[in-house]
């Protein structure tokens, strides 16, 4: 699967608790027709059994439409199913480590939120970063806030793409031009909507106004 800077553009990372009886598969298929570019299955409550059956079929919708897809925390999981890659947070599993299990040929991305911190992650193998929140945000309630001053920083200090994370939105998106990021994830701008396929195109083309690519 290819994976470079531009497949950063628009992040998507799932939540089913806005679900309301529809399938996971039938929202992320709706954002992907709208223009998500990367996708990341984040599961904090299914077992594993459960997990991977999902992890499958979303791997096989992605693969459709030649969009990258990782694994949230479950390095186990992403092993067994040949995902595209792992996203980890600083709690889970070294980023190092995680390369050494994983090789060099998966996408690795790692969370951080000091320059310090994202320079050791690219030291051990990320491929990209997450960096957040950069706005407050209800989808995870204990998130550190990074100050947007801080973020143009961890652009400017490493060569990997940086993706922006937290409280984004189509209305505040822009407020993040000029600070370097490759693109953004994003989760409630998206699976939070009725119109997840109408909102996804749209916050698309703000995201490109915001890297500069409009």
């Amino acid at each position: 699967m290819k994976f470079d800077k531009e497949t950063l553009l628009l992040y998507a990372v799932t939540d089913r608790s806005w679900l309301n009886g529809r399938t996971l598969y039938h929202d992320v298929e709706e954002a992907l027709k709208g223009g998500v570019t990367f996708v990341q299955l984040r599961e904090k409550e299914l077992k594993d059994e459960e997990f991977l059956k999902e992890a499958l079929e979303i791997k096989e919708l992605c693969r459709n439409y030649h969009v990258p897809f990782v694994i949230n925390d479950n390095v186990k999981i992403a092993e067994e199913m040949d995902a595209d890659g792992v996203h980890v947070g600083q709690e889970d599993m070294e980023a190092g480590e995680v390369r050494k299990r994983l090789g060099k040929d998966k996408i690795l991305g790692v969370s951080v939120q000091t320059v310090e911190q994202a320079l050791l992650a690219e030291k051990e193998g990320a491929d990209y970063l997450g960096v957040g929140a950069v706005f407050p945000t209800g989808s995870k309630k204990d998130a550190a806030s990074v100050p947007h001053q801080v973020l143009k920083e961890i652009c400017e200090a490493v060569r990997i793409p940086v993706v922006a994370i937290g409280g984004i939105t189509e209305e505040n998106v822009t407020k993040l031009s000029g600070s370097g990021i490759a693109g953004i994830a994003v989760i409630s701008a998206i699976f939070a909507q009725k119109d997840i396929e109408g909102k996804t195109a749209k916050l698309l083309e703000r995201t490109k106004e915001t890297v500069g690519l409009l």
